[in-house]
């Protein structure tokens, strides 16, 4: 099974959740903390918006997740939602070492890595 991460709690301060997908925990950790902190402090983050890191090479994309309810099983019962009420995800696609991303020609990263939004189901 492919690893992923997201956050809870951003939906309560009226933003939609993040996800990432087929990272370490420690970088799963890392590239949360360091958005969800974004968006503490002010930021609203919006689909097609590239996000760069200090001392992470990667960048992000964010991008909607329409199947939300099947993935997002914490953040639901966190806040009593059921999963066709889902709470809001946007998937952090990062690029791979070559800084292409899964939409460009010659990726890198196997899709069962990085499954693209909706695609993954747990």
């Amino acid at each position: 099974m492919t690893p992923f991460a997201y956050t809870v709690g951003l939906f309560g301060v009226g933003h939609p959740e993040l996800l990432v997908v087929g990272l370490d925990p420690g970088s799963s950790a890392a590239v949360l903390n360091d958005v969800a902190g974004r968006v503490r402090g002010g930021a609203d983050l919006v689909p097609g918006q590239m996000l760069q890191f200090e001392g992470w090479a990667h960048r992000v994309v964010v991008e909607p997740v329409p199947n939300a309810g099947r993935i997002a099983f914490a953040a639901n019962r966190f806040y009593q939602r059921p999963p066709e009420f889902s709470v809001e995800l946007l998937q952090l696609t990062y690029d791979d070492k070559e800084r292409r991303f899964p939409w460009d020609e010659g990726y890198a990263t196997p899709t069962w890595i990085q499954p693209r939004p909706g695609d993954l189901e747990v």
